[in-house]
């Protein structure tokens, strides 16, 4: 009987071309959460808001993976891939991870504001990037925790802290505001599993159009319980616009998902959160420069936060020698040349 794939540890795209994607991705975030926003203003219910939201993503995605002839082929291996334990089966609620993180922004953004909520989940993101990487949970395999990922990871954090620092005026008293923050780092933590998990089943599946699928009916499930429970408690809010942008944020849900899922096999977690991060700041800036919501303003520390977020990115995947920042001599009998191999000593 044929072996299902396995992870494979080798990159299958260019590692420029595979940061560009990243970013591109990113790119969509800040969009798909100011039509989530809206949408969730206009209901009067922010759950309502994800539940319609991951349920358009939902409908759109089996379209697209019924009907694609690659799409019905990955489908239809989820549950032999499940039958042989092929990956752990709690891969598949990894679409939960994406549910508490909308729950994260539901009822935290209100009490700490957008700036200092972006900057616990990019703290948690990024720091979770390097241990998942450290475990090989990813497709990617392990990759190991050098000083220049370190440094590139501290100057992501610092680097948004310093993009979102305009804002943060209102949340000047962090100090009582330390509990509700763990929330959102929570939630930033476990995307970078979520990403593994997403690009593991990809490999298993041979498609991302069914991981993405399996993500938006865990996320679906989880949330119309939330909202269900909601009404009973509360009732509802206002009845559904008519508008159709208000749900594209759900597709773009899927792109993002699924290009994820794909790219943390070649880039690794962290480079592909730290691409994804850094398109998040370019997408929130232009949003503020060419559709700026009411009292948005676009300041000097926003556009050089911004900079030094993709100085972190360089840091970060440039091919350093072996080493480097690192007090460790190569091994014996080997020395390491400037591509970062070990070759033996005399050849």
């Amino acid at each position: 009987m044929p072996q299902s794939p396995r992870p494979a540890s080798r990159t299958s795209l260019p590692l420029l071309t595979g940061l560009l994607l990243a970013v591109a991705t990113g790119l969509l975030i800040p969009l798909q959460g100011r039509i989530n926003g809206a949408l969730g203003a206009t209901l009067d219910d922010g759950i309502a808001a994800a539940v319609v939201s991951f349920t358009t993503g939902l409908i759109v995605i089996a379209a697209i993976g019924l009907a694609l002839p690659r799409g019905r082929a990955a489908l239809r291996r989820i549950l032999p891939a499940l039958k042989k334990r092929s990956f752990p089966r709690f891969y598949v609620v990894a679409g939960g991870i994406g549910a508490l993180f909308v729950f994260a922004q539901s009822f935290t953004v209100g009490l700490l504001g957008v700036a200092l909520f972006t900057v616990a989940a990019v703290t948690g993101q990024t720091l979770s990037g390097l241990l998942v990487d450290r475990l090989g949970i990813g497709p990617g395999g392990k990759r190991s925790v050098t000083g220049v990922r370190i440094l590139g990871s501290f100057l992501t954090i610092a680097a948004v802290v310093w993009a979102v620092s305009p804002r943060l005026g209102a949340a000047s008293d962090v100090g009582s505001l330390l509990l509700p923050l763990l929330l959102p780092v929570v939630a930033g933590c476990l995307m970078s599993f979520q990403q593994a998990m997403n690009g593991t089943a990809t490999v298993h599946y041979g498609s991302p159009i069914a991981a993405t699928l399996v993500n938006f009916v865990a996320g679906t499930v989880i949330l119309w319980i939330a909202w269900l429970t909601k009404v009973m408690l509360l009732g509802t809010g206002h009845a559904l616009p008519s508008e159709w942008w208000y749900y594209l944020g759900g597709p773009m849900g899927c792109v993002f998902i699924g290009l994820a899922a794909l790219l943390v096999r070649s880039l690794g977690v962290l480079v592909t959160g730290l691409g994804m991060i850094a398109g998040q700041l370019l997408g929130s800036l232009a949003l503020d420069l060419l559709l700026p919501a009411p009292g948005a303003v676009v300041a000097l520390p926003t556009i050089l936060g911004t900079l030094l977020t993709l100085c972190a990115i360089i840091v970060a995947t440039l091919p350093w020698p072996k080493g480097a920042l690192s007090s460790r001599r190569p091994a014996s009998g080997k020395q390491a040349t400037p591509g970062g191999r070990a070759t033996a000593k005399g050849r």
